[in-house]
């Protein structure tokens, strides 16, 4: 199933979490519901209580949502809800932490989910921003910086 991948199985431990993003459009911001995969080190981190987009994780086998060739809307997530991405590239990375680190399978069961997180939308995750760097945002570095003394 996932021929670039020889070591992940569709057997294999994964969480995947439903996040609350945005896309810059005309009229503003538009807000998206996206399912993602959660790499363990994340997801010990949102445990631990940090401010998350996260509403929702699932513990699943990736069969759960890899099905012939396709993807499956899980139903513990919403019917409008996307996926990430490059999202068989993020669940196979994600996948291989969780092998890497049984440990963190213990946070959520497989089959099982969590939703008390500290969901926050403060600092909004703007899925198509544009970053562009401009002259002026260069830092003015010491004569001395690059120069063997």
């Amino acid at each position: 199933m996932f021929p670039n991948a020889v070591d992940i199985h569709t057997e294999d431990y994964c969480v995947f979490g439903l996040a609350t993003c945005f896309l810059k459009g005309e009229d503003g911001l538009e807000q998206v519901e996206v399912i993602e995969p959660i790499p363990s080190a994340a997801l010990e981190a949102i445990l631990k209580g940090i401010p998350t987009s996260y509403q929702l994780a699932c513990a699943k086998s990736l069969s759960a949502i890899f099905r012939d060739d396709s993807l499956v809307i899980p139903p513990e997530f919403p019917e409008n809800a996307q996926f990430c991405e490059e999202f068989t590239d993020r669940a196979i990375a994600a996948t291989r932490t969780y092998k890497s680190s049984p440990g963190a399978q213990t946070h959520i069961p497989l089959g099982g989910s969590r939703q008390n997180f500290n969901f926050s939308l403060e600092k909004k995750r703007v899925l198509n921003a544009v970053n562009v760097v401009r002259t002026e945002d260069n830092v003015k570095q010491h004569p001395h910086t690059h120069k063997s003394l």
